[in-house]
């Protein structure tokens, strides 16, 4: 697992390298320096005419440097200073005497047309306000060339804590940032404008990360390495039982694919218990699976409460709600499945609208809301809102929930023990304030039953032996592989939710591995490696 950090906590790591560890500041400087030049070499022609576009805080000053590293390395080097140099950090200063000292030469902004590189060193990860003035006629003429830009630290214009775009931003071809990648970088639309990410170790110590409290983290391949074991001593009844309780009358694919991804996943056994009605069709197609009526146990209502519970008392994880409907008598069955179940649940699709449904009766509101789910609900319980179905939970716009994700996803989870899986282009998995942000998958997933894929995966990672929150995590992580693995075989516009569901096999066989080559994320020397505890 690697950190991810907001500018507040960002800036802890820095103040705690500089002012308890003593390492000077122009040294990160110079460190950050040669590593944003190192990467930016692998890229270069001797012909290249470089721009260092800079403003007057400390990111301004790690792309002087960079610039001035690359003009003593023999390359066509100017620099363009935004903003007034008395008012620029001394060690931005510093490196604007150096520079002139040198004889870099200094350009206005109309020349920067002339130039084929452009070096985007104009705002850091402080940025807190709308860029307005030259400012934004710069990243605009920046935005609007051919030129190849490589941002220092973050594209300026993003916001560092939740990906959005302050009035504008530069649009990078590759983002070099220094010991954690940002919060920002990992949302969208941030990360759409960071081009090629590369995180990269300027010498932060690894205390900072303790004294920052850092709480926000992402998965890269090596932590496929969480998967559970499997050993050769063992049998079906080692890997557990995964229960899917979904799928109405005439409505067997929701239950096919949470049942199948669960089998894919590693589960021992699969019980689907839904509709009499998809009893022909989820034995012929999932013939694996075993199958069980909700609607076959007669009039007796003791009859039918004993039988529900039996199912219930087998299952290691049980999965409630796809494909469900929203009827008097599933409200009943959900009811029963919380009430009785001695396992984490599943919540997903129809499950979480009858629960919000069950809030609207009670006309709750704001927090009332998150503290009904939270008193209803049993320890490690795992909800798996899609945007509207989050909406309808916490009776908000959809627009103030995507605006705010983070906030949102603390929020839900802070004082509780629930595990909310909020699933979008980059899913959030929260717990008790710490959060997942998956970078895996692609838009090619926008597409009918993916979500049922992600809850069979989750539950077949619990059923054998992970915690509630590292299956949710690791499960959201091999979901977007596996959509991965399926674009590349059918194309973003073709593939099916199946088709998640059949390149299971292929993430587990290490084919991501080199799918992955050409993914956007490049770890190189990444900070905050360690596994949960």
């Amino acid at each position: 697992m690697y950190y991810a950090v907001t500018s507040k906590s960002m800036k802890m790591i820095d103040d705690y390298a500089i002012e308890e560890i003593k390492i000077p500041s122009m040294v990160l400087m110079e460190r950050a320096a040669y590593e944003t030049v190192s990467h930016m070499k692998k890229d270069l022609h001797k012909r290249d005419r470089i721009l260092a576009v800079c403003g007057p805080g400390n990111n301004g000053g790690d792309g002087i440097a960079a610039g001035r590293i690359l003009y003593l390395q023999g390359y066509h080097v100017a620099i363009l200073f935004l903003g007034d140099e008395s008012k620029a950090s001394k060690e931005t200063k510093l490196q604007l005497t150096i520079a002139k000292n040198i004889g870099i030469p200094f350009v206005e902004s109309h020349q920067i047309w002339d130039y084929d590189i452009l070096i985007d060193a104009i705002f850091g990860v402080g940025l807190s306000r709308p860029v307005t003035g030259v400012y934004e006629a710069v990243i605009k003429n920046m935005n609007q060339g051919n030129q190849r830009i490589y941002s220092v630290d973050i594209p300026s214009g993003i916001s560092a804590d939740h990906g959005q775009v302050m009035n504008v931003a530069v649009k990078a071809n590759v983002t070099i940032t220094f010991g954690y990648a940002k919060i920002g970088m990992l949302l969208l639309p941030g990360a759409e404008y960071c081009g090629e990410i590369k995180v990269v170790d300027i010498g932060f110590p690894i205390n900072g990360e303790q004294k920052a409290k850092l709480d926000t983290f992402y998965y890269g391949l090596e932590d496929l390495s969480l998967l559970p074991l499997r050993k050769k001593d063992s049998h079906k009844g080692s890997y557990g039982k995964v229960l899917v309780i979904a799928g109405s009358e005439g409505m067997s694919g929701a239950a096919y694919l949470a049942a199948k991804a669960a089998y894919r996943t590693g589960a021992g056994l699969v019980k689907v218990l839904t509709s009499s009605s998809n009893r022909l069709i989820l034995q012929s197609t999932l013939s694996e699976a075993l199958f069980e009526a909700y609607d076959a146990y007669g009039k007796s209502n003791d009859e039918w409460e004993k039988r529900i519970a039996e199912n219930l008392s087998w299952a290691s994880v049980i999965i409630i709600g796809p494909g469900l409907g929203q009827t008097a008598f599933t409200e009943k069955l959900l009811d029963f499945v919380l009430i009785e179940a001695k396992v984490p649940v599943i919540i997903d699709a129809d499950g979480l609208n009858l629960l919000a449904k069950k809030m609207d009766r009670q006309a709750l509101l704001g927090q009332e809301r998150i503290n009904f789910l939270s008193k209803l609900l049993k320890a490690h319980a795992i909800l798996t809102p899609h945007p509207m179905e989050l909406s309808r939970l916490l009776k908000r716009e959809l627009s103030e929930i995507s605006n705010n994700i983070i906030d949102t996803a603390r929020e839900c989870s802070y004082n509780n023990k629930l595990i909310y899986v909020m699933k979008d282009a980059r899913t959030i998995v929260s717990r008790q304030g710490k959060l997942y942000i998956n970078i895996s998958g692609n838009n090619g997933m926008a597409t009918g039953g993916s979500g049922d894929v992600l809850t069979g995966i989750i539950a077949g990672l619990y059923a054998q032996g992970m915690e509630a929150f590292e299956a949710s995590c690791l499960g959201v992580y091999i979901h977007g592989l596996a959509g991965d693995i399926a674009a590349s075989k059918h194309s973003n516009y073709s593939m099916l939710a199946g088709d998640i569901v059949d390149a299971l096999g292929d993430v587990f066989r290490g084919e991501t591995l080199n799918l992955m080559e050409d993914r956007v994320f490049d770890y190189y020397k990444p900070m905050g490696k360690q596994h949960l505890n």
